[in-house]
This record gives structure tokens, sequence and C-alpha cells, in this order.
């Protein structure tokens, strides 16, 4: 097969980005203990009402998946719509899939683990991306994309959930916080505290003291 293709950047196709745009960037990387697949999309400037809450949305999407609590055994298909509950709401959808399985140090759209019909049912040990998204042709597009882990839930009988591993804070220019639920918020509390936690130490170990200080600024209660 042929190998994956590379963007490269060209004076041709590129152009220059304003603050007046949302700006979406799926990142992954290859490491020996483990291979990522995140998406954030930012806002430099002032984004318009839709765009902050289409935002707004597809992060609570995000959320409501990831600290879902389900039976053991349940497939994917089951339970992705809670990834687009909160843009249903409003009339709103995204035409990919919620989420694929990803190897560790291996591929990054790992078969058979995911959230659509033909995957198996989810079980601990499993990781997979979780990522809602929103995108108006021509105008812009929104996706939020972690890794999460299926691990067992704190639950009288063995439920499962999901553990969030990618450690990067969402855009706040971009949260509309009226439209959050007080669950969803502590939710997100608890995610800026493990990111401080443990990516702060290591920004300070390797004197990253600018990367330090907007990693403060972003994961601020």
């Amino acid at each position: 097969s042929d190998p994956p293709s590379l963007h490269s950047p060209s004076n041709g196709s590129s152009r220059m980005l304003s603050v007046d745009e949302m700006y979406l960037l799926d990142t992954g990387g290859q490491y020996l203990d483990g291979t990522t697949d995140i998406t954030r999309t930012v806002h430099w400037g002032v984004p318009t009402p839709l765009q902050k809450e289409a935002y707004t949305r597809v992060l609570m999407g995000n959320i409501d998946l990831s600290r879902l609590i389900f039976p053991p055994n349940t497939a994917g298909e089951t339970v992705e719509s809670f990834a687009r509950r909160a843009l249903w709401d409003v009339g709103l959808n995204y035409g990919h899939g919620t989420g694929h399985g990803i190897g560790n140090f291996l591929s990054v759209h790992e078969w058979p683990v995911g959230f659509q019909s033909n995957n198996v049912p989810l079980m601990a040990g499993m990781f997979t991306s979780i990522e809602p998204g929103y995108y108006r042709d021509g105008e812009f597009g929104i996706r939020i994309e972690d890794v999460a882990l299926v691990v067992e839930a704190q639950t009288k009988e063995p439920f499962l959930t999901f553990e969030v591993v990618s450690l990067v804070p969402y855009d706040r220019n971009l949260i509309d916080l009226n439209l959050l639920s007080l669950e969803q918020i502590r939710y997100l509390n608890t995610y800026y505290e493990t990111i401080r936690e443990r990516v702060g130490p290591e920004l300070q170990r390797q004197q990253l003291e600018e990367e330090y200080s907007w990693l403060q600024r972003s994961t601020e209660p």
C-alpha cells in the first residue's frame, strides 16, 4: 500500500492566518510508550456568537461521553450519541465518526475499537479517540479530540468509564460557561488540575518558563 501522505506547505497553497478566524489543529505523534491523536480548535480574536456556542456544545459532547459510566461489553455505537446530544439540542450535528481505536505505538486508526456499528464492545484497557465536531462549509470547522482509555468505574457493580489521557487545555476564549452544567464545570476543573500536576513539573524541569506560564493561565479554574 502507499505510504501516508505528509502535508508540505508551499507558497502557492499557503495563506496567512488571522486573529479573526477559527484554527483547527489535528496533531499526533508516535512515541515508544504510545501514539497520540489530539485535536484542538482555537480562536485568537473575538469569535462570533455561533462559533462560541458551537464550540461549547462540541466540548459539552466531548465531556458528556468522556465522563459516561456504562455497563461492561457495551458497544461504542450504543453510547456515541452522548457526544452529539448538546449539538442535537439546537439542531446541529457532524458528519463523521465519534472516535476510533488507537494503537500503542501502532496504527493511529486501529480496528476494531470505536463507536460505529461494526466495532467490538468496549472493554477495560482499550484506547479510543473521542472527537465530536461541527463544520460550516467555507466558514469554520471545530473538532475537539482526546485520547481516552477505557477503565473500570468506581461503582457498586463492575461498570466502565473513560479516562482521558490527552493533557491539553481547551480554548477558554471559545467557551460559553452559561451553557455548561455544574457537573461539566467540575469535570473541566478536575481535568485542568490533572494537566497542571502532570505537565507543569515537566515544563519547569525543561526550564520552559513561557510555556509554563501559558499552561497556568490556560488551566485556571
